[in-house]
């Protein structure tokens, strides 16, 4: 009977090619370049054929990029094992100058065979189709905001106020329409700078609405209306942080989270001497930020108002008792880490790494409710 090699194949996936390279299993076996193929499937798959044996076993690597999870779902879906790996915790070393396609598949190839790389979660296709409803709306919001301040920045440029309290309400709309630049020119980009933020307020309700009607049937929604029951996270939160993270039980404890958030401070330390410095910044970048937005609801006294309650209707008392103690126990810090005279900034980003594990314990308590 043969018996079966384990191969670790790197693969350095571009839009037009792929760069193959392989590792035997064996710690000091050869690491060799195969080729270059096409970025299609089908140049894959022949590469995969000629690759594949009956004593070898198979496993695929290639790091996060542009082209997604295409190459890693074909692969699986014809029974091979494959690898999706970060590529800012791919190792390099210090003084490696030179990066080419060949020589990155090929790194790829030894470091999966010392077990040195750093995995990535990979969404099934309907969790990576709310996460991209989710990041189009977030898409719309920023381009409603350019288009604002263009707008509002013209009418500085002539000496227009807005004398109102609050601009972009219902009376601002009025002002707006009454509104008259000296130059006929002007007013045509007046009124294009206009038609943009109208469309963009139209993009967000229209993309918020698909968010709402996609939740109804997807696998994650009771989770999505636990997290609701949180103070600062209504549904567009919750999704964002459940369609960016995925399944939240995979991590053993809190702070694996707020680590993988970048939520945790950066660190310096040699001898007796420990300097913490920022954030790390590490992780998604979309659900931190959807933490730190909903951080900044805490600097307020606690209370359940109406649209909380409203949101907690029909939610078991343990995920309520949580969100609760979320409250107490943020609103306090706040108030704490104030009167320190600490900048607000900063505090938020504070409250928002202990709001992660405020999340974590709703969402494992939610699976147990199920």
């Amino acid at each position: 009977m043969n018996k079966i090699t384990t191969v670790f194949v790197g693969l350095d996936v571009h839009k037009e090619s792929i760069e193959i390279a392989t590792a035997d299993g064996t710690s000091g076996g050869e690491v060799r370049h195969v080729g270059r193929v096409g970025g299609e499937m089908a140049s894959l798959d022949r590469a995969v054929r000629s690759l594949n044996q009956p004593t070898r076993s198979l496993i695929f690597v290639y790091e996060a990029g542009p082209c997604g999870y295409a190459i890693y779902r074909h692969l699986t879906s014809g029974g091979f094992t494959c690898q999706v790996v970060a590529p800012s915790m791919t190792p390099r070393r210090p003084g490696e100058r030179i990066k080419t396609d060949r020589r990155d598949c090929i790194k790829l190839a030894r470091l999966a065979r010392a077990g040195e790389l750093t995995l990535v979660h990979v969404p099934d296709a309907e969790d990576e189709a709310i996460r991209d409803l989710s990041r189009a709306r977030g898409d719309a919001v920023r381009n409603q905001r350019d288009a604002r301040h263009r707008l509002k920045a013209l009418l500085l440029r002539q000496d227009i106020r807005y004398v109102g309290k609050t601009s972009w309400t219902q009376a601002h709309e009025r002002w707006l329409a009454r509104v008259k630049l000296p130059h006929p020119a002007q007013q045509i980009v007046f009124q294009e700078y206009l038609d943009s933020v109208r469309e963009s307020t139209q993009r967000i309700e229209r993309l918020t609405q698909a968010v709402t009607e996609a939740v109804v049937h997807w696998r994650w929604q009771p989770v999505v209306t636990a997290l609701q029951t949180l103070r600062g996270i209504a549904l567009v939160n919750a999704v964002t942080l459940v369609a960016e993270i995925g399944d939240i039980e995979r991590f053993t404890h809190p702070r694996h989270l707020m680590a993988y958030l970048g939520l945790v401070p950066g660190e310096h330390s040699s001898g007796p001497r420990r300097r913490q410095g920022s954030i790390t910044k590490a992780g998604n970048s979309h659900a931190r930020r959807a933490l730190i937005e909903a951080a900044w609801q805490y600097r307020l006294p606690a209370r359940v108002s109406p649209i909380i309650a409203k949101r907690q209707t029909g939610i078991a008392e343990p995920i309520r008792a949580l969100a609760w103690k979320a409250q107490l126990r943020l609103c306090a810090r706040y108030r704490r880490l104030a009167a320190r005279q600490l900048l607000k900034n900063k505090i938020v980003v504070a409250l928002a790494r202990e709001l992660t594990g405020f999340v974590w314990a709703i969402v494992r308590e939610t699976r147990v409710q199920a």
